[in-house]
């Protein structure tokens, strides 16, 4: 982990209250943290960081991450050729679904997050738009390789071809693309270890229909975020489902309650809300959708539509 983001950093598990972490480094090489630990001394819980990837998640217990179907290596492979299969000749089921976001954020001076981030696709592009970008991901193999792409700047990946085939691809980061203006972290996104008014960009990409509790999402991001010349970017296919919350904590996708209609409509009017409690109230532009790509095997592709919005203030 990067030493220049212990100042952004507080207790994941002490929230609201905003309680800066204490670093015990036990190696340190040109500002990479290899080892260490962040320590709370308010609760005194401690992070682990290891081979540099910083452990931020309050959720996280070993038996959920053996659950996890992201840490497997098939599922790790799929994503990597879905953030990154345009950047290879020969591939014509790939989206550019990352470009198009990309290319919707203007460049800004500060830090921007990437919640969500996977294997880091927009957290790369993002290092080409602003000072710095953080990719925070619940999934330590996602972050791990997201971290070797930013290290080594090229990754050999097998894909599963049919049955037990596998075919290699080879993924070359883009000069634009900035290893010492990024860093990647196991975090929760709803408990977001940043203080408040610290970040420029926030882009939430095919996520808030897969957390628990998606308004609390909504609220951290309005947290950390600062008041002014800020950008927010939401994008998701709103694919509501009782595995990943409960129906009344959805944003949409229902026929009553306080979120009743589209997913989509219902967080654009919340953030133009002046009364609402994403305050300050953000203009909010034209909504529109892209086709995003998720691959199985060579036989087998997943067409998904995510639909965005992006707002200012």
């Amino acid at each position: 982990m990067k030493a220049r983001l212990l100042d952004l950093l507080v207790c994941p598990l002490c929230l609201p209250a905003e309680l800066y972490l204490t670093a015990d480094i036990s190696a340190e090489q040109h500002g990479d943290i290899a080892t260490g630990s962040l320590y709370c001394p308010q609760c005194g819980t401690s992070y682990p960081i290891v081979d540099g990837v910083a452990l931020l998640d309050p959720q996280a217990t070993d038996t959920q991450r053996g659950a996890n179907k992201y840490e497997t290596d098939e599922v790790l492979s799929s994503y990597l050729w879905s953030h990154f299969s345009d950047l290879l000749d020969g591939e014509e089921q790939s989206s550019q679904a990352y470009a198009v976001w990309a290319g919707m954020m203007r460049p800004q001076r500060g830090v921007a997050l990437d919640a969500g981030s996977a294997v880091g696709r927009f957290t790369f592009e993002m290092s080409a738009r602003c000072d710095f970008a953080i990719g925070i991901d619940t999934s330590q193999a996602f972050i791990r390789a997201a971290r070797r792409l930013m290290r080594e700047r090229s990754m050999a990946v097998a894909l599963k071809d049919e049955g037990l085939l596998v075919r290699e691809i080879t993924i070359h980061l883009p000069d634009a693309w900035h290893s010492d203006r990024v860093e990647f972290i196991v975090a929760n996104a709803q408990a977001l270890p940043f203080r408040q008014d610290s970040i420029a960009l926030f882009s939430s990409l095919n996520l808030v229909d897969k957390v628990p509790d998606p308004l609390r999402h909504l609220r951290e991001m309005n947290r950390v975020i600062r008041n002014a010349h800020a950008q927010f970017l939401l994008s998701d296919p709103f694919s509501w489902s009782t595995e990943a919350a409960p129906v009344e904590a959805w944003l949409g996708g229902k026929k009553q309650g306080r979120f009743a209609g589209k997913g989509l409509a219902n967080v654009a009017a919340m953030l133009a809300d002046e009364e609402n409690e994403l305050v300050p109230s953000w203009r909010v532009g034209e909504p529109g959708s892209v086709w995003w790509t998720i691959r199985t095997h060579s036989n087998h592709y997943e067409l998904i539509r995510s639909c965005f919005i992006r707002a200012e203030r």
